[in-house]
């Protein structure tokens, strides 16, 4: 596989940072995975970090150096993502459930397969102009495809941070199915959270993602969207891909994996961290240690 990738996620103007993204590959497959977490802070970090880390570390478990079936491995690892999110809750009878969007994308023999919960998005992207991309499990998306709303129109929406569907809440999630789409020299994925794509049209993502290199255009969205959202921002948070060799676009860090061994795999993935806005309680690096330890319990049951 040849491709050049790029993730970085970032705080906005709220006082902690709910977004959870990864990436991690082998010789012949690569996953991609951003997790958007909502609910009362400490709770909605852990929703999407359980669901990020769950998927990342079955990735490694299967991809030997292939999965056997992408798709079955995508349904099978968000819904047990969604059970060892409720098994957190239980083992610490929290009255509020952590809840958390998620999609994720599996680049396995030159075709991509992804899938999702919520409105946390995958653009596909193909000559340039927009082929694919994720339907939102949101109210606004419902009102958009009954006529009531136009698309500019869902981003200041004030029902448009309600879905219907995501992990860690009391009904199974709703996953949705891409069908298997071939990849071509230069094509490009991008799977964000809503607090880039509700403050840049499609049109804007495109462009940019057109003239850069990934390492270059993925800080160049989430710059633009931030300084949009201003003080009021939400967490914003994007990883990039292209397939192929970007010699076009002169960009270095491109990445071979046909020399890698057949057991061995890369990983980027964020975790919990510290920082905290004013006001917010302390949490020592103790308790997230703890936190960690906690979350890994949880997961553990559920992984092969």
């Amino acid at each position: 596989m040849k491709f050049s990738i790029f993730q970085s996620s970032r705080q906005g103007g709220r006082r902690y940072n709910q977004d959870r993204l990864a990436y991690s590959y082998s010789r012949d497959a690569l996953l991609m995975v951003v997790a958007d977490g909502m609910g009362g802070h400490f709770h909605g970090e852990i929703a999407s970090q359980i669901a990020v880390q769950f998927l990342v570390e079955n990735f490694q478990k299967q991809a030997k150096p292939a999965l056997k079936d992408p798709v079955r491995f995508l349904v099978n690892a968000i819904n047990h993502a969604h059970e060892a999110i409720g098994d957190y809750v239980r083992a610490h009878g929290l009255s509020e459930h952590p809840r958390t969007t998620c999609v994720a994308c599996v680049v396995q023999g030159g075709h991509a397969y992804w899938a999702h919960v919520g409105d946390t998005r995958l653009y596909y992207f193909h000559d340039g102009k927009l082929a694919s991309r994720t339907r939102d499990h949101s109210l606004v998306q419902q009102l958009f495809e009954q006529g009531k709303i136009t698309e500019a129109q869902m981003t200041t929406h004030p029902e448009r941070n309600k879905v219907y569907s995501c992990l860690g809440g009391p009904i199974p999630p709703d996953i949705e199915l891409s069908r298997k789409t071939l990849l071509h020299e230069e094509d490009t994925l991008l799977l964000c959270s809503d607090g880039l794509w509700g403050l840049l049209s499609t049109e804007e993502i495109a462009s940019i993602l057109d003239a850069y290199p990934i390492a270059t255009a993925v800080p160049e969205l989430l710059d633009h969207a931030e300084l949009r959202g201003g003080e009021e921002g939400d967490n914003l948070s994007a990883i990039g891909m292209k397939w192929g060799d970007e010699g076009r676009l002169h960009d270095p860090r491109s990445i071979s994996s046909a020399t890698m061994p057949l057991d061995s795999h890369t990983v980027q993935l964020n975790t919990l961290s510290v920082e905290r806005g004013e006001g917010e309680p302390d949490v020592t690096e103790a308790d997230i240690e703890k936190t960690i330890a906690e979350i890994q319990a949880a997961i553990r049951k559920y992984s092969k």
